[in-house]
């Protein structure tokens, strides 16, 4: 059953890979998925799409040859992998012009799970900032990028800088300017009742899609 269970399965810079080694990768990505959504949703402001971008990042991690014994942190390694997942989907996103700029909303992340009721919901919901998505949405793909992995999951610029193809000063510019746009967007006040009525409205409807 050993021999069995270690069989060659591929190779990764020469190095065999067992049936044991990607169980474990495969494990240690699903511990890591909650995150990765996270961020995935931040950047794009989309759950559909967050989805398809974790998912796309895992394809890509299982099929490559990169041998992540040598990755000390590998959930900061993950990071990284799905913001370049996400960074091509917003390029993408913008190189279509399929809609006018700022007229996407993003999708907003309730749930209705442990008998919370949907003004607590609502509370769960203006952490995650929907508004501040719907800011981000203007923002170029680059300096969202910046911006969220800094200021929102504090990655630091030196490894933003790679991911955008730029330097650590560069990078911080572009979270600069973006966080100058962001902070100097109108928020609206804050309406628990208007609040409860949309996430009502929200989840009357999502059983009939």
């Amino acid at each position: 059953m050993g021999l069995v269970r270690h069989c060659y399965v591929g190779w990764r810079r020469g190095k065999v890979t067992t049936v044991d080694e990607r169980d474990w990768l495969a494990e240690r990505f699903q511990a890591h998925r909650p995150h990765l959504r996270a961020v995935a949703y931040r950047m794009l402001g989309s759950l559909t799409e967050a989805d398809d971008a974790v998912q796309g990042t895992w394809l890509r991690l299982s099929r490559s040859r990169t041998d992540t014994s040598e990755v000390h942190n590998l959930g900061g390694w993950l990071t990284t992998l799905v913001a370049r997942e996400c960074l091509d989907m917003l390029r993408a996103r913008t190189a279509r012009r399929e809609e006018p700029l700022g007229a996407h909303l993003p999708d907003p992340v309730v749930s209705h799970q442990d008998g919370d009721d949907p003004e607590q919901q609502a509370l769960l919901a203006e952490g995650v900032g929907l508004a501040l998505l719907v800011v981000l949405d203007t923002l170029a793909p680059a300096e969202r990028l910046a911006f969220v992995l800094h200021d929102m999951f504090a990655v630091p610029f030196e490894e933003i800088g790679p991911i955008v193809g730029r330097s650590a000063t560069a990078a911080k510019m572009l979270a600069s300017r973006a966080r100058r746009r962001v902070h100097g967007a109108a928020v609206p006040d804050p309406d628990l009742a208007r609040q409860r009525e949309v996430v009502d409205a929200f989840f009357a409807a999502a059983p009939r899609g």
